[in-house]
């Protein structure tokens, strides 16, 4: 199975959904929730070069990058919904 680009996206979505389950707990203070993010994405991307043939990295440092990256992205994803809806009000 080819997964390429979108296996990106999934790092994106798990982490996203992590920074909401501590979101949701109340007991990580939100400024801790991007840092989460960006670990479990960290780790989700070194997983995703070792079981994925077709992860966009081939070595350690680019497969923590893009999951770094892609872990920060949900908290970004986060904010731009919230402005949003901010400025919908």
């Amino acid at each position: 199975m080819d997964f390429g680009i979108a296996s990106v996206a999934g790092i994106t979505v798990i982490c996203y959904l992590a920074g909401m389950a501590c979101k949701a707990t109340e007991k990580v203070k939100n400024e801790a929730i991007p840092v989460i993010c960006g670990v479990a994405g960290a780790v989700l991307g070194l997983a995703g070069m070792y079981t994925m043939p077709a992860f966009p990295a081939q070595d350690p440092i680019n497969a923590l990058a893009i999951g770094i990256v892609s872990g920060l992205a949900a908290t970004g994803v986060n904010q731009a919904v919230r402005q949003i809806k901010d400025c919908k009000q």
